[in-house]
């Protein structure tokens, strides 16, 4: 049989510029595989490069705000200048501008009596009436002993003149006749101390009726009819022992009596003016002039007492009253005020806590006027210093701080209440 011939492969042959062609797409490949792979490779190191800086940056922050957080933040407030003027509110007591106790100038019995409490009183007005049945027979008796003496001195009166008749004669010495002359005379002064003992009596029959000493009301009536009243004398330790039968007070002006503190006591001149307020009177004042001080301290409360005067023309402050006086008082403006909290008390005096740079110095000052929430500082400060408001007792000199200047604050006085002189009340 015949076979069937098979085709032969034709063998492929490649020219140098077919070959070259075949392998140009290789090696474009490649080099785009490298060129990706370097890439990704640059990308993956500027992640981890980043990454890193990152975390080195964000550590240093970290660092820094925990070093800034442990620096502690504190609160500044500058000294303020002081008030023109400050008030400064005292107790006082209220007393008659004239106050008169009247004792019994007779012994005996009250026989009426007719003005009572509150009564208002002229000068000479009668307020009782008293029995004195002794002083009555003491009156006869002088009166009779009066009478007596006058006829014992008309009696030596005529014997003095016959005596002198006969003078000159040898019937009766000089001095017989020298001893009537001086009996008659002796009787005239017997006279004369007879009539001053009825007058004296007379006098004290006048005390038989009370009567008001000046223009005002009765404040006291302690007596009523029938009661037995003594004769005190004018003597002070009588009248200890004795009761007033009646008080009569002037009160068209009033004393208003105040204890100021020695610390204050150099503002109180003449011209100072002053206010009262009662409690029976709410968002009333009443204006009072200074009238003198004691100039002189009383040794337990170190105080100067001062008299105050208070018009009272309707009579509606009564004697005895207790009253809140307020003075307006001058102040020196070149001293600083500053919080009584930003004060330190350390062994070595009082101190303030001042902020430079931030760094603290604590200054040694010395205090004036205390205005309650305030202080003055009368050395150690400035206008432009700047210090801690509420500084902690543990604070150190140089120590590091974060200052944080507060909000505009008056320390001293608005200038509403630094016209008027008053100071914003506590709280």
């Amino acid at each position: 049989m015949d076979q069937i011939p098979h085709p032969v492969a034709e063998e492929t042959i490649h020219t140098p510029f077919q070959e070259e062609d075949r392998r140009r797409p290789r090696t474009r490949r490649s080099r785009r595989r490298w060129l990706i792979g370097g890439i990704a490779a640059l990308i993956a190191i500027g992640i981890v490069i980043w990454g890193i800086t990152e975390r080195e940056a964000t550590l240093s922050e970290l660092k820094t705000l925990a070093e800034h957080e442990s620096v502690p933040r504190v609160t500044l407030v500058a000294p303020q200048p002081g008030p023109k003027f400050r008030t400064l509110t005292l107790p006082g007591d209220v007393e008659a501008w004239y106050q008169a106790p009247i004792y019994a100038q007779v012994t005996g019995y009250v026989q009426d009596w007719y003005k009572d409490y509150g009564a208002p009183v002229k000068k000479g007005d009668l307020l009782a009436t008293i029995e004195t049945p002794d002083l009555d027979q003491q009156l006869q008796q002088a009166r009779a002993q009066l009478a007596v003496a006058k006829q014992k001195y008309q009696l030596a009166v005529i014997t003095a003149e016959r005596w002198k008749k006969l003078a000159g004669t040898s019937a009766v010495s000089q001095q017989t006749v020298d001893v009537n002359i001086a009996d008659a005379k002796a009787q005239e002064a017997a006279v004369e101390a007879a009539k001053y003992n009825v007058q004296r009596y007379e006098a004290q029959e006048a005390f038989k009726r009370v009567v008001a000493p000046f223009d005002g009301v009765v404040t006291a009536r302690d007596t009523d009819v029938g009661n037995f009243v003594q004769d005190s004398g004018g003597n002070a330790g009588a009248r200890g022992q004795t009761r007033a039968l009646f008080t009569v007070a002037d009160i068209h002006k009033l004393r208003i009596f105040v204890s100021v503190p020695q610390d204050y006591s150099q503002y109180i001149e003449p011209g100072i003016t002053a206010t009262m307020t009662l409690p029976q009177f709410p968002g009333q004042t009443f204006h009072a002039k200074l009238l003198t001080s004691a100039q002189a301290f009383n040794m337990t409360s170190r105080t100067v007492l001062t008299e105050l005067e208070v018009d009272n023309p309707k009579h509606e402050i009564w004697p005895g009253a207790y009253g809140e006086v307020t003075f307006k008082l001058p102040t020196n403006p070149s001293i600083v005020v500053i919080p009584e909290q930003s004060l330190l008390f350390r062994a070595q005096g009082l101190q303030v806590a001042l902020v430079k740079d931030g760094k603290v110095h604590l200054q040694n000052v010395k205090l004036g006027l205390n205005f309650g929430t305030t202080v003055q500082v009368t050395e150690g400060l400035t206008l432009d210093d700047r210090l801690i408001a509420n500084p902690s007792a543990g604070l150190l000199e140089g120590e590091k701080v974060q200052p944080v200047e507060a909000p505009p604050q008056n320390v001293g006085l608005s200038r509403k209440e630094e016209a008027s002189g008053e100071q914003a009340p506590k709280k």
